[in-house]
């Protein structure tokens, strides 16, 4: 059976893989390390929970050991975009874990933070740099940061880049960048806009795949409950109470009504928290550790925050609204089953909502299981307390932008308008041994 011993990492990796406990490496970390080892451009489809970011941080960090030099200054040797700030954090936390035992400098740059701190950690360069596009290309804008130095560009989670609006954005980083590199790129599915936007960056590329795509984890018991819109906050409540929960998170389209949520459950005693793109990054980031350290059992997100939580222990996955677009079902539930464990996904359908049912059943191959009102749902609702009303935070006044609760990070839309023109692409070459 191969190990991680056996792939032919470098040795400070070999370390920090052994101080972890890992040995043997997931099915998609067993396709993708050994061709990107060897130089190759890589397409990988794989979803959350699969061990992707070590199938590329790994070989990526291995490059690096065997390939020691101080980075270009205002540049880094490595570039991942990320489509969201706490995705970003994640991966860039992941790199610096598994290269606790190397010489290494890792860097973010995304909104919602002061740029001052970012610009000054890119003065001297890093190795590798995590990023989302719009603040990437607000660092670039203001001449903190260029592209010459990049020899290894992973795109990571681009159907859900096309989802937010990035396509452009990533076009305009893609100019940036030598000639000569390498490139990984990794997406959920591969629907024919994201074949053809990989086809653009990959040059004879290897491709490996983990699952069909959009398919659901086999581990997680999949149900769903019919019920009118105005009494899913009921239902809610009573899941919540009734049920053997470790960690939750919920799904919602808007960020209002995931702000909605925290206080109907709130009403009935139940504490939550919220993550959506209106809350400030320290909002967002305080919300996101209380629930990872189980100072806080339920989670309210919207579609931004699917792919962006990265929590073991999450048993229960609801739906509170099912997502227009199908394909986030299968980002939202991947939430829970992780490592191993198995998990269950609620999901609550209204008459409305029964057109976003038959595209999920359809896409997944799924039947969901038809579960029941519980007994005495009617007096049940009736004896809930009604939440008192709640004026807005003042982050949420603002526009809402988007549809659907999704919007452009980093205030990458404003800054397009204010462009005269597109910047211009860099033509030096980082060669790379293969």
């Amino acid at each position: 059976m191969t190990t991680f011993q056996s792939l032919g990492l470098s040795e400070p990796l070999r370390k920090a893989l052994g101080a972890k406990g890992y040995e043997q490496p997931t099915p998609i970390q067993l396709q993708a390390i050994p061709p990107v080892l060897d130089g190759r451009d890589l397409c990988g489809i794989a979803q959350t929970g699969t061990g992707k970011t070590a199938a590329f941080a790994l070989p990526t960090l291995d490059y690096l050991a065997r390939n020691a030099g101080p980075p270009p200054k205002r540049s880094a040797r490595v570039l991942v975009l990320s489509p969201t700030r706490e995705l970003a954090a994640q991966i860039a936390d992941s790199f610096r874990d598994y290269g606790r035992f190397m010489r290494l400098s890792v860097a973010t740059a995304f909104g919602g933070v002061p740029i001052n701190r970012q610009i000054r950690d890119l003065v001297g360069g890093v190795d590798v740099l995590v990023a989302t596009p719009g603040r990437l290309l607000d660092l670039i804008e203001q001449r903190a940061l260029h592209l010459k130095g990049v020899e290894v560009f992973v795109l990571d989670e681009a159907d859900q880049m096309m989802d937010l609006g990035f396509i452009v954005p990533i076009k305009r980083v893609h100019a940036l960048l030598p000639a000569q590199r390498q490139t990984l790129f990794f997406s959920a599915t591969m629907p024919k806009a994201i074949a053809d936007l990989g086809a653009q960056f990959l040059t004879d590329p290897v491709r490996v795949s983990v699952a069909p795509a959009a398919t659901t984890a086999e581990r997680v018991h999949q149900a769903v409950t019919f019920v009118d819109q105005r009494e899913k906050p009921a239902l809610l409540a009573l899941a919540l109470k009734g049920s053997k929960i470790d960690r939750a998170l919920v799904f919602t389209r808007t960020k209002h009504g995931a702000d909605r949520v925290v206080r109907q459950l709130s009403a009935c005693g139940i504490p939550a928290v919220a993550i959506h793109g209106n809350k400030s990054q320290a909002q967002r980031t305080t919300a996101l550790q209380a629930f990872r350290d189980g100072r806080v059992r339920i989670l309210i997100a919207t579609d931004i925050a699917a792919r962006g939580i990265d929590v073991s222990g999450v048993s229960h996955v609801f739906n509170y609204e099912l997502p227009n677009v199908p394909e986030q079902y299968v980002h939202r539930i991947g939430r829970t089953a992780r490592a191993g464990a198995e998990g269950m996904a609620m999901s609550f359908c209204a008459p409305d909502e029964r057109a976003y049912l038959k595209d999920i059943e359809k896409l997944t191959r799924v039947k969901l299981e038809v579960a029941p009102l519980p007994e005495n749902f009617v007096e049940s609702v009736r004896s809930l307390p009604k939440p008192a009303a709640a004026k807005p935070e003042p982050d949420q006044r603002r526009p809402q932008g988007r549809p659907g609760g999704a919007r452009r990070e980093d205030g990458a839309k404003r800054n397009y308008r204010r462009r005269k023109g597109p910047v211009g692409a860099h033509r030096g070459a980082v060669k790379r041994s293969g």
